[in-house]
Parts: structure tokens; sequence; C-alpha cells
């Protein structure tokens, strides 16, 4: 009973959640970006890239908080550098792996020597690696709210040409799509939402956020509309929904938003396989088509 208690303590909830409410915020618009950008990084197969991005992230924010700067900007800092990196050097997937198998235990290395070298309280430290629920004040959300718009506008002006470079690089190259160009511009967002994702969910657990919904709508689904907008509401219950449930325990909230996105990938999967036992298929199932006409330029 106690085990229970501790997890699950809601006495003075409202007073509670008045205290998250940037939180919440924070959340619901991560839910957004994650949620758009994870079908993505799966069609792109980058889901270990999003992990060895976060490690630079976590070593980014870590020495940000060792030198007294703002955490949020050494975040994104250490998630453009490695995503650059990924984007410029892993044309090739296997060469992609490499790089990106290097750059993890380098990133966490560093990133847990800035932690030791930290003289200040032991949470800021856990809630790098695992996310806190009250630590975005009023500039950490409007930063996070203006980074977050920068991704989604930067996906809606290249969505159709990113679409077309992900179903088929070689048959768009052939078109004249701009795809390294296309590729690199898709690195630097997605570092920009593994950054500010690491401030609600930690740098552990982030793939959670950018992986997890996306794998969970395409379960169920593979039309290029019905699969952004699942993605974006499982995305959103996942952070949501963690947030509001760790604040009965005093736990960090990503073992709440873990478990919701399993358990969500998990009812998805269950759906996939029982519609294809079935021979349903998911209704409007398609692949994207590629554009009829060539793309010469990203705006």
């Amino acid at each position: 009973m106690d085990f229970w208690s501790t997890l699950f303590n809601f006495s003075d909830y409202g007073e509670l959640l008045y205290l998250v409410r940037n939180s919440l915020i924070a959340g619901a618009v991560l839910g957004v970006v994650g949620g758009l950008i994870g079908p993505f990084v799966m069609s792109r197969d980058l889901a270990f890239a999003v992990h060895g991005i976060s490690e630079l992230s976590f070593a980014g924010a870590a020495a940000a908080l060792l030198f007294g700067v703002n955490v949020v900007a050494g975040s994104i800092g250490g998630s453009l550098v490695a995503a650059l990196i990924i984007g410029l050097l892993g044309n090739r997937a296997r060469e992609r792996n490499s790089i990106v198998g290097v750059l993890m235990p380098f990133g966490l290395g560093l990133g847990i020597l800035f932690l030791a070298l930290y003289p200040g309280r032991t949470a800021n430290k856990f809630g790098l690696l695992t996310g806190q629920i009250v630590s975005v004040d009023n500039p950490q959300l409007g930063l996070l709210v203006v980074i977050a718009a920068i991704v989604i506008a930067g996906l809606v002006i290249m969505w159709r040409p990113l679409t077309f470079a992900s179903v088929d690089p070689d048959v768009a190259r052939a078109r004249a799509v701009p795809v390294t160009a296309i590729s690199i511009a898709f690195m630097v967002l997605l570092g920009l939402a593994t950054a500010i994702s690491i401030q609600i969910v930690g740098a552990l657990l982030v793939l959670a956020l950018l992986v997890t919904p996306a794998a969970a709508a395409m379960r169920v689904t593979s039309s290029p509309l019905l699969t952004p907008v699942l993605s974006v509401i499982f995305a959103m219950v996942s952070v949501v929904g963690g947030i509001m449930l760790s604040l009965g325990g005093a736990l960090p909230i990503s073992p709440f938003v873990t478990t919701i996105s399993f358990a969500i990938y998990v009812a998805c999967r269950i759906i996939g396989r029982y519609r294809d036992s079935r021979g349903l298929g998911a209704r409007g199932a398609r692949k994207p088509s590629a554009p009829t006409a060539p793309v010469t330029a990203v705006s």
C-alpha cells in the first residue's frame, strides 16, 4: 500500500497542477513537434541517430549547467553539432550508424564529466538524464515555443520534397530534388527537436517522444496524412499524461511518459496484427506517391 501511495498520491492535486502549467504547455508543444518529425525519423531510419544526438545534447546541457549559462542553449549547441556531423558524414546507413556509435559514448562520457564537476544540486544533474516537471519557467517556455515553431515551420516548408526524398532518394535525386541539402536541413531540425525534448523527458529517454509515437502510428496506418496526425496525438497523450501522473508521486516524469508511450505502441501492434490477420489492412493506407513535377529548390 505504501508503494502505491508513493507512486500515486493526488492530495492537493489542483495546487500541484497549477505549479506545472508551464510544463503542461511545453509537453503539448513537444507532442506536436515529436509527432510531426517522428514519421520522417522512422522512414529515414534515424532512430539510432536520435539517441546519438541526445547524448551530445546532454553533454552540451551539462556543460551549460557547469558554467552557469542557459541550459537549453547548451543543449541546442550540443544537438546541432551532433546533427551536422551525422548529416555531413553519414550519407549511408552503415556510415551513419558507425558515426553515431562513436558519438554516443563520447557525448555521454563528456556529460558525466561535466556533471561530476558541477557543485550544485543533485536534482539538476538527475533532471538532465530523466527529465523534470517543475523546471520550465516563463523564459524557458518562451524559448521552447520559439524553437518548436521554427522546427514546425521548417517541416511544413519542405514537407513535400522531404517526403519524396525519404521514400525514394534515388528517384528524387534523378528528378533534381536537392536530396543532400534536404537531409542536412532535416538533421538540423531533428537536432533542435531533440534539444528541446531533453528539457522535459531527459536525454536517456528522448526516443519515447521522437520515435515511439510515430512507430505506433505506422503500425495501424500507412496513410501519409493519418500517420502524422496519430503520431501527434500519441506523443501529446504520452507527455501530457506522463506529467499529470508524475505529480502524484514526486517522481521523475520519464517513467510515466515511457510507460504510456510503450502501452500505446503495444496496443497499436496488437491492432495492426489483428487487421493484418483479417486481411483488412489500414483504411486508406498507401505509400506516399512521388511528385509528378520536379522539385528544384526548398524555400
